[in-house]
């Protein structure tokens, strides 16, 4: 698609990447096994990593090593981990189901669409790259694209500028309460993925966004029933 000249309050949808767009924790936890080996510690079965995955590093130092920043073994750990990590970036990483079509779409209803992530760039790229979508986001911002990570809402900010859309017309997607309180910053509508990870912290009806997705292709409903900010269809 090409960029429109001026902000427009044409629709937009971002999605959040690890757990909302891909399911890429089979990935991240292997590369946290392989890692947890070379310590001689006993691996962490991948339905208990993966709800810490949304956490990136962070959260899978967090189950495997019960590390968190400041820990004195902690950035050593986690460079060792994002090194192995990296490497096999896209094994058994996937589009989530429903997220082809989802963005299929899209496309037809010529709705922008994006990926706004904390994962840094010198990974998302390469991630995205290996997955060969079958088509391209109109923007990418990844954690260390803006001055500050979600949950500020500087990366949605970020998003709208490269889009050229108002982020009142825009919906954010994601699966960790810190998208939903990014989205709201940004004064976007914001959507909970129930399919993906969803943390270890409060349940994602007490998240405070507008709609709750159980399936991907969902996203289609809210967009043509258009909620007013701050009504959840879910809940109605």
């Amino acid at each position: 698609m090409a960029p429109m000249a001026e902000t427009s309050l044409a629709g937009a949808v971002l999605f959040d990447l690890d757990g909302t767009f891909a399911d890429t924790a089979p990935d991240m936890a292997a590369a946290l096994n392989r890692l947890l080996a070379r310590y001689d510690r006993p691996p962490v079965p991948l339905a208990q990593a993966r709800r810490h995955v949304s956490s990136g590093s962070r959260g899978m130092l967090a189950v495997g090593f019960g590390l968190v920043p400041g820990d004195p073994d902690y950035e050593p750990l986690r460079t060792e981990y994002l090194e192995l990590y990296a490497a096999d970036i896209h094994c058994d990483t996937c589009l989530f189901p429903g997220i082809a079509e989802l963005v299929e779409a899209l496309e037809s209803r010529q709705t922008r669409w994006g990926i706004v992530t904390n994962k840094p760039g010198w990974l998302t790229d390469p991630l995205l790259e290996a997955m060969a979508l079958p088509f391209q986001p109109d923007c990418v911002v990844s954690g260390d694209t803006a001055a500050r990570a979600k949950p500020h809402p500087d990366p949605l900010f970020h998003a709208c500028g490269l889009i050229h859309c108002d982020p009142r017309a825009c919906w954010y997607v994601g699966d960790d309460q810190r998208d939903i309180l990014a989205g709201r910053a940004a004064g976007m509508r914001t959507l909970a993925a129930l399919y993906g990870y969803l943390g270890v912290e409060r349940h994602p009806r007490d998240w405070g966004a507008d709609g709750l997705l159980e399936h991907p292709l969902e996203v289609l409903r809210f967009l043509d029933v258009d909620a007013p900010i701050g009504v959840s269809a879910a809940a109605s």
